[in-house]
């Protein structure tokens, strides 16, 4: 990496932390470009240069965010001797880092925010389907070794995730302790169900 592009990651990463702790503090509508540009001493037109536009420094935050969070499961998956383990593990890092995430509530607010249907359509549709295929890897893999029964990988991985997803919006007032609770039931649930014989 040249000077010249030293000096452009650096400019990058000064904007998008100050970004983040204004999205923080202020939410995603309530920070403006100029607030941006107040906190960085850069001008709008580095900012745009380097992220085309609020939408595209949020976005970027976003998969920083993504990609912090994989790195962590990364670092985490030798605890979890089996996939089971896994799937419980996955929910806790869920509860851990996602609905404890600075971000979390800036999330909201640009994710309902109809002002930028487009990108943000696609962004959302994008991190979806990277979910589904994080679920199906997981299953696959009980299904290779043994664990989990032979069945339709793509449907256990919607379910899996909405299930997830949901406990995400209808959890988020609980305490951690609770939170957690409520994951791990899920996840039993949904490795052993509720009912007393098959149907």
């Amino acid at each position: 990496m040249n000077k010249k592009q030293v000096q452009s990651e650096l400019t990058r990463k000064k904007i998008s932390d100050a970004a983040r702790s204004l999205f923080v503090q202020k939410g995603y509508k309530a920070t403006s470009i100029e607030d941006i540009v107040a906190a960085t001493d850069s001008s709008k037109g580095n900012i745009y240069y380097h992220f085309k536009s609020k939408e595209g420094l949020f976005l970027y935050l976003l998969n920083e965010w993504d990609r912090e969070w994989y790195e962590k499961w990364h670092e985490s998956l030798p605890g979890y001797p089996t996939v089971t383990a896994k799937i419980y593990g996955l929910a806790q890092q869920i509860v851990q880092e996602d609905l404890n995430h600075p971000l979390t509530r800036a999330a909201d607010e640009f994710f309902s925010n109809d002002e930028h249907k487009g990108e943000v359509a696609e962004k959302m549709e994008s991190m979806i389907e990277e979910h589904l295929q994080f679920n199906r890897q997981l299953i696959q893999e009980g299904i290779d070794s043994g664990e989990f029964h032979i069945g339709d990988v793509d449907k256990k991985a919607v379910v899996l995730e909405c299930l997830l997803a949901g406990l995400n919006q209808v959890c988020r007032k609980q305490s951690a302790e609770i939170v957690l609770e409520h994951y791990r039931f899920a996840v039993q649930t949904f490795l052993y169900g509720i009912a007393r014989t098959e149907v």
